[in-house]
């Protein structure tokens, strides 16, 4: 899909190039920055090995980023599985749904731990006219984040209570169908002989046994694991013009302006497992739940840059750009059976508008004719997206999680990348 899309941004460039004008020699422009390098003194004439053409002279140049982001943390805290079981039908406590255990948190989605920057590559390629207008179509991919956490039957420093009920986990999923009945009897606690403490009408301590199928009813009701996976993705294209407005011989103010596309991509997914008394597991025995937001943005962007030439082959530049982009959100929740046997989901659409302002820092090298070299620092905001506050509708029959406003989100990093011109 991506050597599809920017098959079609390079067309989509060439389309636009040859309905411009040609107009008097003067310096052009590439991603932001000076890219005459054959138009501004001190710089050398050596070249590649390679077809390179003139940067002051029209045609066509490529080039590539490669960049470390971060991007805002907007995944609610929630708490997925807490220790211990619940009595569905009240045969060990006398009270149906009692929990019996120190009902502490096991899971939550916190435990995903600190977020970090991931990679991205930027491709690029653009014509640039002789009198420095240039057309670019690109697009920056990063590379999925994934972040992992569980809770299993072990609680920490194997610290529980006699009746090993700690070694249990519980989530309070309901309205559920027969399906996700689990096993009858759950491992070392149901299957086995349950010796519980009791008084007796003389204050006396006495132990009780229960036997019994379906006391802890459901997948969900002494689970064995819970594992959470947690994926976000980012994905921007743009195809622009920039177009000089005053120039020196070593400055330039220049417009930006074109159209954009970003998506936003996050995934949750949780499994829960429960065990019968032989310690084996079914595909009944365990229950999936995902919930994606995805929400892709579209619309026109404007801005202003500056560039100054430094001497000595280097150069700076800075970008400001704003932008009105429509959001077109997808929320997806779903339940269903390891075995497939059984299901429910959750869709919804939705449309907003989304403010996005960008900013771009950069430092320029030219090496040798026909290549440019590029370290910067790009930050790009977005207003009035979504987020998951809370992921996980525990009502199957009406899966609800809660999805909330994200105010503000930022996407920020350093990228290095290199430009070459034919």
């Amino acid at each position: 899909m991506r050597t599809r899309l920017l098959g079609g941004l390079a067309a989509l460039a060439a389309v636009f190039t040859t309905a411009l004008p040609g107009r008097a020699q003067s310096p052009g422009l590439y991603s932001g920055g000076l890219s005459d390098s054959g138009g501004l003194p001190g710089l050398p004439s050596e070249t590649l090995p390679l077809p390179l053409g003139n940067p002051g002279s029209q045609g066509f140049y490529i080039y590539g980023d490669l960049g470390y982001y971060f991007q805002s943390q907007t995944l609610g805290n929630q708490v997925v599985a807490r220790r211990g079981l619940v009595d569905s039908t009240g045969a060990i406590t006398g009270t149906p749904g009692t929990l019996i255990g120190s009902g502490d948190p096991a899971l939550t989605t916190r435990d995903f731990g600190r977020r970090g920057y991931v990679p991205a590559l930027n491709l690029g390629i653009g014509y640039k006219t002789t009198d420095g207008t240039s057309i670019t179509g690109r697009y920056l991919a990063f590379s999925s984040a994934s972040y992992n956490a569980s809770a299993t039957l072990v609680p920490q420093g194997f610290r529980g209570s006699q009746d090993l009920a700690d070694t249990f986990l519980t989530s309070p999923v309901f309205n559920f169908p027969p399906q996700y009945a689990g096993p009858a009897r759950k491992t070392a606690f149901e299957g086995s002989t349950i010796v519980r403490p009791f008084i007796d009408q003389n204050g006396n301590v006495q132990l009780t046994q229960v036997l019994g199928d379906g006391l802890f009813y459901g997948v969900w009701n002494g689970a064995s694991t819970s594992v959470l996976s947690y994926k976000t993705d980012y994905q921007e294209a743009e195809i622009g013009a920039r177009v000089p407005l005053f120039q020196t011989e070593k400055s330039r103010i220049y417009a930006l302006g074109g159209a954009r596309y970003n998506w936003f991509f996050e995934r949750l997914k949780w499994i829960t497992t429960s065990f019968d008394v032989d310690g084996g597991s079914l595909p009944s025995y365990s229950a999936e739940y995902t919930n994606t937001l995805s929400q892709r943005l579209y619309g026109p962007y404007a801005g202003v840059g500056h560039d100054v030439y430094l001497g000595s082959r280097f150069a700076v530049s800075s970008d400001l750009t704003g932008a009105i982009l429509l959001g077109v959100i997808k929320e997806r929740a779903k339940y269903k059976l390891s075995d497939n046997s059984a299901s429910n989901k959750r869709s919804v659409n939705e449309l907003r508008l989304v403010p996005s302002a960008g900013a771009n820092l950069n430092l320029w090298w030219y090496p040798i004719q026909g290549v440019q070299v590029r370290l910067g620092y790009s930050a790009n905001t977005f207003f009035n997206t979504k987020n998951i506050e809370q992921p996980i509708g525990f009502n199957m029959g009406a899966i609800d999680p809660i999805y909330g406003d994200q105010a503000f989100r930022i996407i920020h990093g350093m990228n290095f990348g290199v430009g070459l011109f034919f």
